[in-house]
């Protein structure tokens, strides 16, 4: 009875495998179709990620990269980068007051 158990979760896991494999491919068909109209499929792909993560996470991931380029002098020079670079550090302090004493 035990190996026919096992016997059985082998049998459905290679299934979903090949279900999943199946799903990749149609979701490369569908970056492809994407791209041959014009769109970018990095870009795509970057903001399904930030879809499936949700904007809380993505606002606190950017604020961190923002911060972590200003310690690099990566933003420091423009204008733009001075306003992202007070707006991210702005909105943490705001989050956290306590983050104030990490900086």
């Amino acid at each position: 009875m035990t190996n026919d158990k096992l016997k059985s979760y082998v049998e459905r896991i290679e299934k979903l495998e090949e279900e999943k494999a199946a799903l990749a491919a149609d979701i490369k068909d569908v970056y492809t179709e994407a791209k041959s109209t014009g769109f970018d499929a990095n870009a795509l792909k970057k903001i399904i990620a930030i879809r499936k993560k949700g904007q809380d996470k993505h606002k606190e991931e950017q604020q961190m990269i923002a911060l972590y380029m200003k310690e690099l002098g990566m933003l420091a020079d423009t204008p733009l980068g001075k306003a992202a670079i007070e707006a991210a550090v702005e909105a943490k302090l705001k989050e956290d007051p306590a983050w104030k004493n990490l900086k």
